[in-house]
């Protein structure tokens, strides 16, 4: 069986925020200790509300945000330093794509020749058979041939999201990190996007995480769910298990917001507030204020995130070993 296309552990980012200024910064951890295993092949959904660090994870995870504490390996080999020879020859092995297509494709230049700039910055095709790659990435993409000629603002933002996931599918990478591809579109061209993503990555056999708060893209394109909540990951499991019986009461409250058609939304878990300010988080579980079933140990303990089954890690001090919420 093959090794892991992407292994972190212990990932720490921390930013200095400024109120005012003349005011003393603080150390806000967008990223607290993160760990984590991707398989080749293997689509992961990272969920979680505005501010939980999801973006910065996935950045961290290319490298494009070095990590200040802990260690990230991909292919079995540790990440280069950003910037060096290294580090932009393994970028054709990742490749990210972006939340918004407009800000991330170049409105001076056509959108065939976007597609054709990382084949010419790593070599990847002579020039005189680039054309015919990129008309095959666009092909692949659902893009027409007369579309390779027109800029940006000349397509529609699905076809400018087509655009970008060509662009990224270029250079063959081994690992796509999409940070919320999908959350400028309508509802129905996600559905087309999502489906295209996915039939992508079984041909290719690429390895995908997947970064969106909307839990109903998450769970059809998912294979495991890590739920992150203030820079750590309070659950992961298989998308089935995550979506069928979540286990801590964030994950519990995020679920049952996702509308299930036919079925009344008398019964949802509510969140009561708003996310705590990261650069004064609070003691013990960050989850408690908004916890519904917080204890004494919630308020002055951090829960570590341990193995509860063979399948799943959970966060959280009312989760026993059995898999089952402990009652408060």
């Amino acid at each position: 069986m093959a090794g892991p296309i992407l292994q972190a552990k212990d990932l720490v980012r921390t930013y200095e925020v400024r109120q005012g200024m003349f005011g003393r910064p603080s150390p806000v951890r967008a990223v607290d200790g993160i760990s984590l295993t991707i398989m080749p092949g293997e689509t992961l959904g990272i969920v979680g509300e505005s501010g939980s660090g999801k973006s910065t994870l996935g950045r961290m995870l290319l490298g494009i945000d070095p990590a200040q504490a802990g260690e990230i390996a991909f292919d079995g080999q540790a990440m280069p330093k950003l910037g060096t020879p290294q580090w932009r020859a393994l970028r054709a092995k990742m490749q990210l794509v972006y939340q918004d297509p407009l800000a991330a494709l170049d409105r001076r230049l056509t959108i065939s020749a976007q597609i054709a700039e990382p084949l010419a910055i790593h070599g990847l095709v002579p020039l005189e058979h680039r054309q015919t790659r990129v008309a095959e990435l666009m092909s692949a993409v659902g893009l027409r041939p007369d579309q390779a000629d027109r800029y940006p603002h000349e397509l529609s933002g699905g076809q400018r999201q087509r655009a970008v996931i060509a662009r990224a599918l270029a250079s063959r990478p081994k690992l796509l990190v999409c940070d919320e591809p999908v959350s400028a579109l309508d509802v129905s061209i996600q559905a087309q996007v999502v489906n295209m993503l996915r039939d992508l990555q079984e041909e290719n056999h690429i390895a995908m995480v997947f970064i969106s708060h909307d839990l109903k893209v998450v769970r059809n394109i998912a294979d495991r769910v890590a739920v992150m909540y203030l820079g750590r990951i309070v659950e992961e499991a298989s998308s089935d298990v995550i979506f069928q019986s979540p286990l801590h009461p964030y994950t519990r409250a995020l679920v049952s917001s996702v509308p299930v058609p036919g079925r009344p939304l008398k019964g949802r878990t509510i969140l009561q507030g708003e996310p705590p300010n990261p650069a004064n988080r609070p003691s013990g579980c960050a989850f408690h204020p908004r916890c519904p079933m917080a204890t004494d140990i919630c308020r002055t303990t951090a829960p570590p995130l341990r193995a509860i089954s063979a399948d799943r890690t959970a966060a959280c001090h009312l989760v026993a070993d059995s898999a089952e919420p402990v009652a408060a």
